[in-house]
């Protein structure tokens, strides 16, 4: 088998090289590929890969779709690709609605597009692709989430964050967005996705960051009196008894099952501490969707 070895940066020419991770692969052959970067220039690459003759061994299943539309099988494109088709299917669930008022039509879309598109792309290019954990984008009736995995970096704080200062974690994937006009300037999409929503459509995790948009088209969930009644003394962030106080209610048991259960599975209502369920620290809140549900 021919193995081809990178021995210097294919960009700057340096011989600084590093590797970063191992990538196996689990589609076809099994195989261990070295992942590698340039210290001089910060260029990643595959190194110890297959010469041009035997690499199409790789890619000889009946289940392997290149830059496809079918909807057999695996689909695999570059983060370029992928990111238009996105945006392509949320300008498609982005729906337009009218009101007609005696002096004019007022024309409202259920999310704000520009914010949206920050939030996508920001999710594609700050992702941490390392534990090959990909971004996820859920569209509901009444809201989009939008999950990446990697949490805040080390040293960059939540205000800073909200500040739009940037720390990026792909720099050569965010490069090329740059070149593609993807991304216009480096630390501008929170704070335009911030013109639209509040910092609350946040949430930031051990290892994910979250961002949920509500739907301008508001859809009032079917909740209990019990739960509605929580929503309602829920206008800061409280511990279990403090809940329970505010609602005259001794029993544990009946609140956690009658009000507080429903509450955090309709996502009405969330943990301030979610991966650490049991914290005697543990406080909740109402989500974007539970503040829509005061109104």
């Amino acid at each position: 088998m021919a193995i081809i070895t990178i021995k210097s940066c294919l960009v700057c020419g340096s011989d600084d090289l590093k590797k970063v991770f191992d990538a196996v692969d689990h589609f076809s052959s099994g195989e261990t590929f070295a992942i590698c970067d340039c210290t001089h220039c910060e260029f990643r690459f595959t190194n110890n890969f297959s010469s041009e003759d035997i690499i199409g061994r790789y890619y000889d299943s009946p289940d392997y779709i290149s830059h496809s539309d079918s909807n057999k099988g695996v689909i695999y494109c570059s983060l370029v690709k992928a990111t238009k088709q996105i945006l392509d299917k949320v300008e498609l669930e982005n729906k337009t609605f009218a009101k007609i008022t005696p002096k004019e039509r007022i024309e409202t879309r259920l999310w704000d597009m520009i914010a949206l598109r920050e939030a996508i792309i920001n999710s594609i290019v700050h992702n941490d692709y390392t534990r090959e954990v990909p971004p996820k984008i859920e569209f509901f009736d009444d809201r989009i989430k939008i999950t990446s995995y990697g949490g805040l970096p080390e040293d960059l704080s939540e205000e800073d964050f909200f500040e739009g200062v940037s720390m990026p974690r792909n720099k050569e994937v965010m490069r090329i967005f740059k070149d593609l006009e993807l991304v216009e300037q480096l630390g501008s999409g929170v704070p335009r996705i911030l013109q639209s929503y509040g910092k609350e459509c946040f949430r930031f995790l051990d290892n994910f960051i979250r961002m949920t948009f509500p739907s301008s088209q508001v859809v009032t969930p079917q909740v209990t009196p019990q739960v509605g009644e929580l929503v309602k003394v829920l206008d800061k962030e409280m511990n279990r008894q403090e809940m329970q106080d505010k609602l005259n209610l001794s029993d544990r048991e009946h609140f956690r099952l009658n009000h507080l259960k429903p509450a955090l599975d309709l996502e009405l209502v969330e943990m301030t501490i979610p991966d650490k369920p049991n914290s005697s620290l543990q406080k909740y809140r109402l989500t974007v969707l539970g503040k829509q549900l005061r109104i």
